[in-house]
Formats: C-alpha cells, sequence, structure tokens
C-alpha cells in the first residue's frame, strides 16, 4: 500500500488530480491513500542518504563541506547526488547539474563512474 501525505487543500487537489491523470492513462484503479499529513518523524542521521554513505570518497568530501550531520542530511547537494546514487536522474540532468555539487574534480570524477555503473 502506498499513502500520499498534503499539507494543505492545494497539495491535495494536486495529488487528487495527479492519480485521477494516471489512473485514466494507464487504464485502472491505483491504490494510494490520500491522507492529511500529521505529525513528520525524521529517521536518524545514520539512515539519511544511503547511497551516498556507500560512496566513503564522496560521503568525506560532504563531511567536510557540512561537517554537522543535520547539515549533510539537509543539504540539496547529498540528497540530489544520493538520488543519482540510488539510479534516479538522466546523465544530462548530472552532467549540468555537476559543477555546482561542491564536490572536487576527482569527486565529480567518481559521482559519474558510479552513476554510470549503477545505470549499466
Amino acid at each position: 500500500m502506498s499513502v500520499a501525505f498534503y499539507h494543505d487543500e492545494d497539495q491535495k487537489r494536486i495529488i487528487e488530480d495527479t492519480r485521477a491523470e494516471q489512473e485514466a492513462r494507464r487504464k485502472r484503479d491505483i491504490a494510494t491513500e490520500i491522507r492529511p499529513a500529521v505529525k513528520f518523524y525524521r529517521a536518524e542521521d545514520y539512515h539519511q542518504k544511503y547511497y551516498l554513505r556507500q560512496q566513503r570518497l564522496l560521503a568525506d568530501e560532504y563531511k567536510t563541506i557540512y561537517p554537522e550531520p543535520g547539515m549533510f542530511t539537509d543539504s540539496t547537494a547529498t540528497a540530489r547526488v544520493n538520488g543519482y546514487l540510488g539510479g534516479y536522474g538522466s546523465p544530462e540532468q548530472l552532467q549540468a547539474l555537476l559543477p555546482r555539487l561542491g564536490l572536487s574534480r576527482n569527486g565529480q570524477t567518481r559521482l559519474m563512474e558510479q552513476y554510470e555503473y549503477r545505470a549499466n
């Protein structure tokens, strides 16, 4: 079962519209429940950025930039890198974003190698 949570009526409408569009496209019902967000429980820091933490060189670079655990886990750059390492995004998107991720040349090369490895 999947659930989509919303914080306000605009988000609820967007979720409902998206679900309806996908149901029409797929010609079947989608069982995703739509519920109001009540309380959010943040996972412990060691559960954050799983794919990035598997790449010690990259994780160490970011831990130098973001020495506090909360800074590391809340960084947009680390979130994006974690997503690419998890297999999300296109190579063109990553290539365009690469110079803005704060990584050294060595880190950029390593990220591209790991992204390409996971893609194949």
